[in-house]
């Protein structure tokens, strides 16, 4: 069986079994091989998955019901009696909230993709920046519009301040944004890529506990979705 999240720019993958070479391989758990491979990829590889979420596949599941059941798989996340699952993306950002292990509130902003991950990726490589440069600022650029935050990068940098420093000053505006977007809870249970940039976890953790979960969130979740368990 091979479960595919095909997001924007990176896809994961589990599989009952070996499929890609090891390049791609994350981790081996539960005798299921877990693969990050960019989505441009998938057709070349010919990868024909079983049960499949997200904007670059003929998605078999809807994403929010492939989130919470990945979440629901993750017992740590009702210990307090009610969880926000932040699923923070490539291309979109999406919430939900359990309350006594149950579905309570969710919301999915999908009209704009200019202040999640691609945006980042983008300045990334156009100011020959590694992410691993990037570190928390306390000053933030706003990014309620991802065409005025990045005037605001590129004026700051003009000034004389360092790519790493603005854009960390960027990263630190989704950050904020995806908080209030989740209606300020005290605590976020994080999904997707951004788990793996420090400085958007530090910039959160200036508003709240961040919990992160990992990117294979939506996979385990057509795992659980499709084996009825």
């Amino acid at each position: 069986m091979i479960y595919l999240d095909a997001g924007t720019t990176y896809s994961k993958i589990i599989s009952d079994n070996k499929i890609l070479d090891d390049s791609y391989l994350s981790m081996i758990n539960n005798m299921k091989y877990y693969y990050v491979i960019p989505s441009s990829l998938i057709k070349s590889r010919k990868i024909i998955p079983d049960y499949s979420c997200g904007h670059m596949a003929n998605a078999s599941e809807n994403e929010i019901i492939a989130l919470a059941a990945g979440a629901q798989k993750k017992s740590l996340i009702f210990q307090d009696g009610q969880a926000t699952v932040l699923d923070l993306g490539s291309r979109d950002a999406k919430w939900i909230k359990f309350r006594l292990g149950k579905f309570h509130d969710m919301d999915w902003n999908t009209s704009c993709a200019s202040s999640t991950g691609a945006t980042v990726e983008m300045l990334l490589k156009f100011y020959n920046v590694k992410a691993e440069d990037l570190r928390f600022e306390k000053e933030k650029f706003s990014v309620t519009c991802g065409i005025f935050g990045m005037e605001k990068i590129m004026d700051s940098i003009s000034s004389g301040v360092s790519p790493a420093v603005a854009i960390s000053k960027f990263v630190h505006g989704i950050a904020f944004n995806a908080w209030n977007f989740c209606k300020k809870p005290e605590k976020i249970y994080l999904s997707g890529g951004f788990c793996e940039n420090k400085c958007l976890v530090d910039s959160l953790k200036n508003y709240c506990e961040v919990i992160p979960l990992g990117r294979f969130v939506l996979c385990e979740g057509l795992i659980k979705e499709s084996s009825g368990e």
